[in-house]
């Protein structure tokens, strides 16, 4: 190993960040390279290799549309940063945990008509950097765009964790090489300072501030996210036959606001596999303003908060005016039955709506969703 690399992996290996790599078409030389220098269990926590469509599409949770992409190489990363905070339980502890990841077809066995070209992703928790690759077609082997392609994985690592040496690269005149950066804080900032209405992050990192609606939203502080949620978005989808997205709001009726570095957290947890949109939108009433047309997924507890006039200035006929008007835009609410702090469980189906708001609350059948899962309970067991 040239001394150059050996030393570029030992830095990064001495340094605490977390790693899980995933690669399909070319970049496993740089998974090789990092296991060969010694120290290599304090940085990579997990590697895949999902070369087989199949193999690809079970990791990510879908099929992209193309798999040598930047949106392919994203959602690998993603998913890779989603496994990296999975396996090492550090939620909400994100900053240094890294999903690096390569999509890539170079040269094989076949002449190929397309171009060589590799996307190379770094996902940190507030950060998504990609660099894309077209490779001089021709003017290398297989194993020497191989090592390219793994040098270039190795920078963007480096760089991630916050070290300026950089691996000489062998260039052409021929290759073209782009680097980009998505930068979730400044969106969120913008948010915070009331210059967008929401952000939506999607699943492959990018985001969209305007001219979109959701169908289906299932809001929440996912503190931590947890198989609950995901179990009912999945059940809520069956019943409403529509994709759902998550939403966290900044601004809450009964909390304080959160701050960047904790939404940037939040939001890092659907990385790689869902939609997550972030509002300054703290009421029902808010989120009907902001997405007409949406049926909001919610547990028995936020339908009884729903339906208290104390959260209406203690005001009956506000809270009448309010589900009136969420009513006119078009929206409702699919409702989860939830063991409360009692410890009884409370049906969906026991939730009493005032006259004429009843078709507002839709009740998921107990046989289709149950799951009593505490998030308090969890963040303890988390901070153990």
């Amino acid at each position: 190993m040239q001394p150059e690399l050996f030393n570029l992996i030992e830095q990064i290996h001495a340094l605490p960040h977390k790693v899980v790599l995933s690669t399909a078409g070319a970049g496993t030389q740089a998974l090789s390279d990092l296991l060969a220098v010694g120290g290599a269990s304090n940085t990579l926590v997990e590697a895949r290799v999902p070369y087989a469509q199949v193999a690809f599409d079970d990791f990510v949770g879908h099929s992209p549309e193309k798999y040598v992409s930047g949106h392919a190489a994203r959602l690998l990363a993603g998913s890779a940063f989603e496994r990296a905070f999975k396996l090492t339980g550090q939620y909400p502890n994100f900053e240094n945990l890294i999903g690096l990841a390569c999509s890539a077809a170079i040269s094989t066995t076949k002449p190929k008509r397309g171009d060589h070209r590799a996307y190379i992703v770094t996902w940190q928790f507030s950060r998504i950097s990609q660099t894309y690759i077209k490779l001089d077609k021709g003017a290398r082997t297989r194993v020497e765009e191989e090592e390219l392609i793994s040098r270039i994985m190795l920078n963007m690592l480096a760089e991630a964790c916050g070290l300026e040496q950089q691996l000489v690269l062998d260039l052409t005149k021929q290759d073209e090489v782009v680097e980009s950066v998505i930068d979730h804080t400044d969106d969120i900032d913008e948010l915070l300072l009331g210059n967008s209405q929401f952000v939506g992050i999607y699943a492959h990192g990018k985001t969209k501030k305007a001219g979109i609606n959701p169908q289906v939203l299932f809001p929440g502080s996912f503190n931590p996210l947890h198989e609950g949620h995901l179990e009912l978005a999945k059940v809520a989808e069956q019943i409403l036959g529509k994709p759902v997205a998550f939403e966290v709001s900044a601004t809450n009726v009964d909390k304080p606001a959160l701050p960047t570095d904790v939404l940037l957290k939040r939001v890092s947890q659907f990385a790689g596999h869902h939609p997550i949109y972030v509002t300054t939108a703290p009421t029902f009433l808010d989120k009907a303003r902001l997405f007409s047309d949406t049926t909001f997924v919610i547990g028995f507890d936020t339908a009884e908060r729903i339906l208290m006039p104390k959260y209406y200035s203690n005001s009956e006929s506000e809270m009448l005016d309010a589900l009136s008007e969420i009513q006119e835009r078009n929206c409702g609410f699919l409702v989860a039955g939830r063991k409360g702090k009692d410890g009884v469980y409370d049906s969906p189906e026991s939730l009493q709506a005032p006259t004429g708001f009843e078709s507002l609350f839709m009740p998921i059948p107990d046989g289709l969703f149950r799951r009593d899962i505490s998030s308090t309970e969890l963040r303890k067991k988390l901070a153990v």
